[in-house]
């Protein structure tokens, strides 16, 4: 009896630490990765009104040179947070009980979407960085609601994006996209959710029985080859892929961008396309406007280019159903069109 007893007395110390681990995780790599770095670059913001040069500036005209080109650059801005992505997906599956998962974003309801949205806001991360997460949450039995409201909370509604607007583009594009941005994560996560076939909403089966006795490493290698083999080498065929057709993709002649019903629709499609870092919309969108880009397709590609892109979705494939990715990038697209139609019949 007093063996029985004293096992579980001490369970509950032994699980503690699993979670515990992730939090010192998860708080340790925001802080190196994300946290600091931001802090410091809202002063370079502050200052200059500027927060560096547009990643689409001078390309090459040759589709391979042009490509090579934006994969150096782009994977310079984002490698550190790409990696933090695949760890904290990979432990998301080894260190938080599935049962804490099945209450919060798990929940099939309004609260698992909130929860998500709420649990998106300090990872500031964009879309490729943050799917990995994402795809982890979902193995360990988040809803898809739950999983698409963190997944396009991190790019759309992060914080420190927000403030850059702001010191950069103006405050009302800040604000515009703080709104607009929380409408389109909540709206989107619910109703595709809710459009999800319930054969497909647990349609992921999870990496690890509800009794597995194998050791700890051993489970976290198994999911991070696991997470790493089904993200990765799509998402990197991906980004050279779209490097070579960045030229066609985002004119910068004088007074090409007009701001006319034509391009809001072709910048919010645009935008959904491509992918790009963190914030990299914003210097993006500041030398198209200085090129005469006007307001409403601007806000266009503002929602559109961060929230959603192919690597992303790609990334996501073996996560969530396909009907309820292609729905998610089509509802992304109206999303952009609409805040740029609304901006042109109202400002």
């Amino acid at each position: 009896m007093s063996h029985i007893t004293s096992s579980r007395l001490a369970l509950p110390v032994f699980a503690r630490w699993k979670p515990l681990l992730f939090l010192a995780v998860v708080v340790i790599g925001l802080w190196v990765v994300k946290w600091q770095p931001y802090y410091l670059k809202t002063f370079l913001a502050a200052d200059t009104h500027s927060i560096g040069k547009s990643l689409l500036a001078n390309p090459s005209e040759h589709p391979l040179q042009a490509a090579w080109d934006y994969a150096q650059v782009y994977f310079l801005a984002v490698w550190k947070a790409a990696v933090l992505g695949v760890i904290l997906g990979s432990l998301v599956q080894v260190l938080i009980p599935r049962n804490w998962l099945l209450r919060t974003l798990g929940q099939p309801r309004f609260s698992g979407t909130l929860f998500g949205t709420l649990l998106s806001l300090p990872g500031m991360m964009c879309t490729c960085c943050a799917a990995p997460v994402a795809a982890g949450l979902r193995k360990s039995s988040a809803s898809v609601g739950g999983t698409l409201a963190f997944w396009l909370g991190n790019p759309i509604l992060n914080p420190a994006t927000l403030v850059f607007m702001g010191f950069v583009l103006g405050w009302q594009f800040a604000a515009i996209r703080l709104v607009a941005g929380l409408l389109m994560v909540l709206g989107i996560a619910r109703l595709v959710q809710k459009m999800t076939p319930d054969a497909q909403v647990s349609n992921v089966v999870p990496l690890r029985p509800k009794t597995d006795n194998t050791p700890f490493l051993r489970r976290w290698f198994r999911a991070l080859w696991t997470l790493f083999w089904n993200t990765i080498p799509l998402y990197i065929l991906a980004v050279l892929l779209l490097g070579a057709a960045r030229v066609w993709l985002f004119p910068h002649a004088d007074g090409l961008v007009s701001n006319t019903l034509f391009w809001v629709v072709a910048m919010a499609i645009t935008g959904c396309l491509f992918v790009i870092p963190t914030a990299a919309e914003i210097p993006i969108v500041q030398t198209m406007m200085l090129a005469g880009m006007g307001m409403a397709p601007a806000l266009a590609l503002l929602m559109t280019l961060p929230a959603v892109s192919v690597p992303s979705l790609l990334m996501l494939h073996g996560a969530l159903p396909a009907r309820s990715l292609w729905l998610t990038g089509a509802l992304v697209a109206l999303s952009g069109m609409l805040v740029g139609g609304v901006s042109l019949l109202l400002l």
